[in-house]
């Protein structure tokens, strides 16, 4: 606890560029995994490619794509756009399958019923088969948030600041308070961000409030007040 007191500034300030650094690849991951989930329920065979193609890329090792991106992107090495791009590819790897899985959980039934009185296509995706897909998208961005607030520490590898620096620094020394300190901040930040989160769904979808998971009767009859 001494070192910290005595070094609190600059731990706060690694705390603060890694909460930073982890906000954008989680807001790509949602903004992008949305239509690409929805697409993925459209097409059986669209289904094993988008769903293939965000398992091949989340097994690039993070190394190895930090030092690619430079090249692919034309930035420096240090810069902290690599960083943010190579964590939205695997972000967006992650939620693909998370924002398919989501939309294939709406049920048919609800669907057709929408339909039946009157949705158009996008009326049918906005106002039904997002909201009800709505809980498995936030469970699944839950996890994209605490991976990506996980993985973002190796950028330090490569020489961006974030909290993953206490690590290394912390090993070379032979000090492993600082590396304590380090994870400490590092679950601090991803607690932070899934409180955030689930704050967040309550205040978009009360509705859930009442909505027990494993009950396919429960959706279908919050899907008839969204519907009415």
């Amino acid at each position: 606890m001494v070192w910290l007191w005595q070094n609190l500034e600059l731990v706060l300030g690694l705390a603060l560029d890694h909460a930073r650094l982890s906000v954008a690849p989680v807001l790509v991951s949602f903004i992008a995994s949305i239509p690409l989930g929805w697409l993925a329920n459209q097409s059986r065979v669209l289904r094993t490619i988008l769903l293939t193609l965000g398992g091949v890329l989340f097994t690039i090792p993070s190394i190895a794509l930090f030092v690619t991106l430079p090249v692919i992107l034309g930035t420096r090495i240090l810069d902290e756009i690599n960083v943010v791009v190579a964590l939205s590819i695997y972000a967006v790897a992650v939620m693909v399958r998370g924002s398919a899985d989501a939309f294939a959980s709406v049920s048919k039934d609800v669907i057709g019923s929408s339909t039946a009185v009157g949705y158009s296509r996008w009326g049918r995706f906005w106002g039904v088969e997002l909201p009800l897909a709505g809980p498995v998208l936030l469970a699944s961005l839950r996890v994209v948030s605490v991976t990506t607030v996980s993985l973002l520490s190796v950028g330090s590898l490569i020489g961006v600041t974030t909290l993953g620096y206490l690590f290394l620094d912390g090993y070379q020394r032979s000090f492993p308070t600082e590396v304590v300190i380090g994870i400490a901040f590092t679950v601090i930040i991803a607690l932070i961000f899934d409180a955030v989160l689930v704050t967040i769904g309550r205040i978009l979808m009360p509705y859930t409030r009442a909505l027990p998971t494993s009950s396919r009767a429960s959706v279908t009859r919050v899907a008839a007040e969204v519907t009415s």
